[in-house]
């Protein structure tokens, strides 16, 4: 699965086992709470204040595994 900043979280995860670590490496802790279950990567980023420029960071990170 290519991941973009508009993939749902859910989805990263269950497509990719380590993909929540990833995520919580990066600043989103909660990745597991219903509502950011919901959330695309970029809404939840924004959330959590993380920019443009790192959401791309992590959706690189999120494709090379």
């Amino acid at each position: 699965m290519r991941v973009t900043k508009k993939t749902k979280i859910k989805k990263i995860i269950n497509e990719n086992s380590e993909a929540a670590e990833i995520l919580i490496e990066n600043g989103l802790g909660c990745v597991f709470c219903p509502l950011a279950q919901q959330e695309s990567l970029e809404q939840g980023c924004l959330a959590h204040g993380i920019d443009e420029k790192k959401i791309e960071k992590i959706v690189k990170e999120l494709n090379k595994k």
